[in-house]
């Protein structure tokens, strides 16, 4: 009988042991997740921070563009009700027909050249306005792409 207690003994303590050192094992390999999820929501925290600070400067950026767009506009505004004033002056004091034709083909033919010159320039500039609106985002997205592809590499 003592023999079948200290076999008993032996397995009970192998077993122990063995128990002892699983629970180690997946203590150790949750310590190792656990890190390794803190690690990826601070780096999801920092990118999603960059991303909100790419936003904000991308709405300076466009506040910005805005008022020199809402300016130019302003100013072509004023500069062509100058012009039509002016034209309208000469209009009055034309003496012939004749006159008050060829002072409306000029004035009609510089309006069109001033608008289509306008349209241009208004392209252009929105154009280079959108592109520094999307800039920030842009580059975000970027950073972001090579960001996952290093931490979910596929």
């Amino acid at each position: 009988m003592a023999t079948k207690t200290a076999t008993a003994e032996k397995l009970i303590e192998a077993n122990v042991e063995k128990a002892t050192k699983a629970f180690a094992d997946v203590n150790v390999k949750a310590k190792e997740a656990m890190e390794k999820g803190t690690k990826l929501m601070a780096d999801v925290t920092e990118i999603a921070k960059a991303n909100v600070e790419a936003l904000v400067e991308s709405g300076k950026i466009a506040a910005k563009g805005g008022e020199a767009l809402a300016k130019d506009a302003a100013e072509y505004g004023k500069s062509t009700y100058e012009a039509a004033t002016t034209a309208f002056k000469e209009f009055a004091a034309a003496k012939t027909p004749a006159e008050l034709f060829q002072l409306q083909t000029n004035f009609a033919k510089s309006s069109m050249e001033s608008a289509i010159k306008e349209a241009t320039k208004g392209s252009e500039a929105l154009l280079k306005f959108a592109g520094e609106v999307i800039a920030p985002i842009s580059t975000r997205y970027s950073v972001n792409v090579e960001k996952f592809k290093t931490a979910f590499p596929f």
